[in-house]
Formats: structure tokens, sequence, C-alpha cells
């Protein structure tokens, strides 16, 4: 592999056979380059395993004091409150110590995660919060030399500190709750299983089935698209198979959930329980009340700025995984 640090822009002009200012403006976005020339400069900056700030780090002589929070932002979606709420606690502790905090938005996709990951190198920041989109994606090649923390998911190779939620206890908990109030035909709805988060929902799910000597049934199982209308079409199929209650993981197709019950006139919890991620206000006011996991977002962000200092000021400690517990709120729809 070829060392970074002797890699110039020159170089990545050179291998891509474009100028150092179209580089340079892919790198800062700074002009409207076509999306085939960024193609070109990206893909040689990943052939000379150039990054992007290794160069201006070296000239600077001081901090910036910036944090990036590089999070999924989808406008469809009323999950964009947990990370502003995990927003909110990075800025409650970063504030406290001089630093600054741009938020950045990675649309849930590789492609653009990856641009924002470099442009946010180009600006000299002092370290990186995020949630990354992809378990297989090989982050570590568009890091540059600053420290990085995961937050709410990691990848598969996980070589950075991270931050994160007890998502599989919780829902074995959640699960097991139904079970004790007599439950055995629990169906499960989620979205791809493609995050850490969901994978471990899923586990906690079947974990607690299989304590109870409850065998799953892949009819009661449910994984598909994250939206409202997922949510009720799943639960209109699910009807079919005739559950007692369903345990929902994520809040845009509870929402869903919800929607295709009352329109149903299905009774809750009567006819069919309910259990969903996450606690938000919409949750409170349903008939009846829903009976959520509420996620510690503020804490998260709050854990993740401290262990983003420390790391800061200590470079070479031990990498660290730091889990926080969920709480599950029970209420009338179960």
């Amino acid at each position: 592999m070829t060392d970074n640090k002797n890699i110039s822009i020159k170089d990545v002009a050179k291998q891509a056979n474009v100028s150092t200012a179209t580089v340079s403006h892919v790198i800062n976005g700074t002009r409207f380059v076509s999306e085939e020339t960024k193609q070109k400069v990206h893909q040689a900056m990943d052939d000379l395993n150039y990054r992007i700030n290794s160069v201006a780090r070296s000239l600077r002589s001081r901090k910036s004091f910036v944090i990036a929070f590089l999070a999924p932002i989808l406008a469809s979606e009323t999950s964009n409150f947990f990370f502003m709420s995990v927003a909110a606690g990075i800025q409650s502790v970063l504030k406290q110590h001089q630093y600054h905090l741009v938020l950045s938005d990675s649309h849930e996709e590789e492609a653009f995660e990856t641009d924002e990951i470099r442009m946010l190198g180009s600006q000299m920041i002092d370290g990186l919060i995020m949630a990354p989109s992809s378990r297989e994606l090989d982050y570590e090649r568009l890091f540059g030399d600053y420290p990085v923390i995961y937050l709410d998911r990691v990848p598969v190779n996980c070589r950075r500190d991270s931050v994160v939620v007890d998502n599989k206890t919780v829902s074995k908990e959640a699960v097991q709750m139904l079970i004790a109030k007599g439950h055995t035909r629990i169906a499960y709805l989620s979205g791809p299983l493609t995050l850490t988060t969901t994978e471990e929902r899923y586990a906690g799910y079947l974990d607690a089935l299989s304590e109870a000597g409850i065998a799953p049934d892949p009819s009661l199982i449910r994984i598909g698209e994250v939206s409202l209308a997922s949510g009720s079409n799943m639960t209109e199929s699910l009807l079919q198979e005739q559950p007692t209650a369903i345990f929902v993981t994520d809040n845009v197709m509870a929402m869903g959930v919800i929607s295709y019950l009352q329109e149903k006139k299905i009774n809750v919890p009567d006819r069919m329980a309910v259990v969903a991620y996450d606690e938000f206000q919409w949750t409170r006011i349903t008939s009846p009340p829903l009976t959520v996991i509420e996620q510690p977002a503020f804490e998260l962000g709050v854990k993740a700025a401290e262990v983003m200092l420390e790391r800061i000021d200590n470079a070479t400690a031990s990498l660290q995984e730091h889990r926080l517990t969920a709480k599950l709120i029970v209420r009338q729809s179960s």
C-alpha cells in the first residue's frame, strides 16, 4: 500500500488525468465538477491511499476546535428526532470545552456518506463522531489523522472507540414481557437487518422466544422497507398468520402498524398487543398509549463527546466500547 504521507494533490491529479485545481474543487466542493470527473478523482485518491487532510494538518500549528457529527437525517422520518437529541447531547459537552459542533448528513447512503467524510476531512476537523450507514464499508481508508467515534452502530471491522445502546438486552426484555402476559404468537417487524442496531434487536427477540421454549415462526417475521406504508402493509399481511402481539423495531413502521389497526378497528391490546421503538410524544397520545423502548439519545451524545475529548487528549489509549442501557416503558398497548 502506498504511504499517503508522501502523496500530494499533484499525484492525485496525475493519476486521475485532471488538473490540480480540479482535484482541489472536488475535495473542497468549491466549484461544480461533473460526477464522472468526481468519480475519477475519488478513485485516484483511493488507489493512492491519499487522505485529504494529512497535508493540511501538518501545516497548521493549532487545533481547529471543531468536531463533526455525521448522521443519517432523512426528511421522511420522525427518527430524526433521535439524532437531533444525540447532537444536543454532544453540543452540551463540547460547548463547555470551547469546541464547536458541525452537523453533516449521510442520507443513509454509502456514496453520499463517503463524500461527506472526505469533505469534513478537508475542513481540518479535530474529530469525527458518526453513525455509519454500512456494516461492510472500509471506513478506515476514508479517515484522516483525526480521532473517530462510532455512535449507535458500528461497522464489522470496528477499529475505533464506540458508544452504542444495548439493543439486544432491552429487546429481549420487551418480548419476555409479552410472553409473561401469555403471548406465544409474537410477530416481529423490522427494517433491513443491515445495521448492528437491527441485528441486535432481532437477536433479542429470538433469545426471548428460545428461552421460553417457543420456536420462531418465519411466517410471523417481516423484514422490509422503513416507512409508514410498509408498516401498514406488513401488518395487513401478518394478520393472516393470527399473531396476538407485534414487536416493531422502528418508530416510523410503528406508526404504520397503529394506523392500520385503528383503521380496521382492531382493539389494542385485547386483540393485538404492540411494543415498539422509540419513545416520542405521539406514542403517548395513541389510543391506547403505546408501550415503547426508550433509547438514551441525549446521553449517547454526551458520552460520545466525552470519549472524543478523552481520545483527543490521549491518542494512544486502548480502544473501548461503551454500552448504554435503554428503558422499556410499559403502557396500555401491551
